[in-house]
């Protein structure tokens, strides 16, 4: 049985019909047309589908419709605006810190809320900030050091 929803994702209020236990992850790549969070492991355990809820980096794939009624999703496309990139966004750019593109979202997403918490974090702090994003690609010395020069940016 579906219900509505309203929720405001990257800024602009939102009404979808969904089950109440359908995924975050399905509602936005699905309903909304945001493909930047992915689908990796479906258990929350590797990163590729974070989003920031009510400022609190979650994972999509495990959270259900009824959890984020009424919050604030932020997914990897409401990071920066038109014309200018988050300074993680651009950082992983001008690093060339991404290689296959599946994680990066994720990372994204939660090296975005690290810079929030934390403006000028040194290599420790995002090896430990970025610890349940999963990478296959082997290019995670670039990301760090991305994040730490995005870091230094802001």
């Amino acid at each position: 049985m579906t219900q509505q929803f309203t929720l405001t994702v990257n800024g602009e209020t939102v009404q979808v019909e969904a089950d109440p236990d359908a995924p975050l992850l399905s509602v936005l790549r699905d309903d909304l047309d945001l493909k930047g969070a992915r689908f990796g492991c479906g258990l929350g355990q590797c990163g590729a589908c974070f989003v920031q809820l009510d400022g609190k980096v979650v994972s999509s794939c495990d959270t259900p419709m009824w959890a984020a009624e009424g919050t604030s999703v932020v997914t990897v496309e409401g990071l920066g605006s038109e014309g200018a990139l988050h300074p993680v966004q651009q950082a992983i750019l001008d690093e060339q810190a991404a290689q296959c593109g599946y994680c990066i979202s994720g990372v994204i997403v939660r090296a975005a809320a690290l810079l929030e918490t934390t403006p000028s974090p040194d290599a420790d702090e995002v090896v430990d900030a970025l610890d349940r994003n999963l990478c296959r690609c082997g290019v995670q010395r670039r990301i760090i050091s991305a994040v730490v020069k995005a870091g230094a940016r802001t």
